[in-house]
């Protein structure tokens, strides 16, 4: 193991030394270890070059979205969202992420009001009150970005608008407790303390997850977790936040027939927000919405 000495440039090419960059995480990192807290490897902790490049891929990501914002609307289908997806990704020199990855056959993930998340495009038509989730991925020379957004649909339900507004809340205040040596259970905590005051339920079975050189990497990222718990958080560290927030139950149930979209145990609605944040020095850097 090659040691780095205090006064040497850090290794994540910060251009800090070591000693003020990434050293004075080592004794802390040894701590949690010992107290028994998952402590992340080095190998999930990107360098500020492999951050710029990611930050290249959220370009075209958020743009996508936005691209998705401006043309959505009632009696459109969501093959059609599927094709918008999918050429504004190439145009802009990146590759929809969600296609053929572990056999998904489509760009990009359209959930509709039941279905929690992985809607398959169809020839489904948005029709007047629908909360619709579109959940774009991109792969821009194999550097990863991901992020969801809500919509809603001509007269929308003050009950499923409410819904919507605070799943957005609980994405906010769990990216409150991002910061240096903090934990992931402290996010989950915050978010599923907002749902349920509020008299929703969060999906316990599917999480957030890191990103980057890969689609998914580790950490999974629990939004019904405990404070003080889970992986401590180091600088370098990038993750979604992307709680799926239910009406109903907490319960879900995946379609047998295509294998992918999960949708609620009782049939009541689902929202969900995703945000890609990168854990910094100080806090942290929100690199897609």
């Amino acid at each position: 193991m090659k040691i780095i000495g205090l006064k040497n440039n850090c290794w994540c090419k910060s251009g800090k030394k070591y000693c003020d960059c990434h050293g004075k995480y080592d004794m802390a990192i040894k701590e949690a270890r010992q107290a028994g807290h998952p402590t992340p490897p080095k190998s999930i902790l990107k360098t500020e070059p492999q951050l710029e490049l990611m930050r290249k891929s959220a370009e075209i990501n958020i743009a996508v979205l936005d691209y998705v914002a401006d043309n959505i609307g009632e009696g459109i289908t969501t093959a059609e969202i599927d094709r918008m997806v999918y050429e504004k990704t190439r145009k802009m020199g990146g590759i929809p992420a969600p296609l053929n990855y572990q056999g998904f056959p489509k760009s990009v993930c359209v959930s509709v009001n039941e279905e929690v998340c992985h809607g398959i495009p169809s020839e489904r038509r948005l029709k007047d009150g629908d909360i619709v989730n579109v959940d774009v991925s991109t792969n821009l020379n194999g550097y990863f970005s991901d992020s969801s957004r809500m919509f809603c649909i001509g007269n929308v339900s003050d009950e499923n608008r409410r819904l919507v507004q605070v799943t957005k809340e609980c994405v906010q205040l769990g990216l409150e407790q991002v910061k240096p040596l903090g934990f992931l259970g402290d996010i989950g905590h915050a978010v599923n303390e907002h749902a349920t005051k509020n008299g929703y339920r969060v999906v316990r079975t599917i999480g957030g997850h890191g990103i980057g050189l890969k689609f998914h990497e580790d950490p999974w990222v629990s939004f019904v977790a405990k404070k003080g718990t889970g992986m401590l958080l180091v600088p370098g560290m990038v993750f979604t936040i992307e709680p799926m927030i239910n009406m109903g139950t907490s319960r879900t149930c995946t379609d047998k027939k295509n294998g992918w979209t999960v949708r609620t145990g009782d049939g009541k609605p689902s929202a969900q927000w995703e945000i890609m944040v990168r854990v910094t020095d100080n806090g942290y850097e929100v690199m897609s919405w």
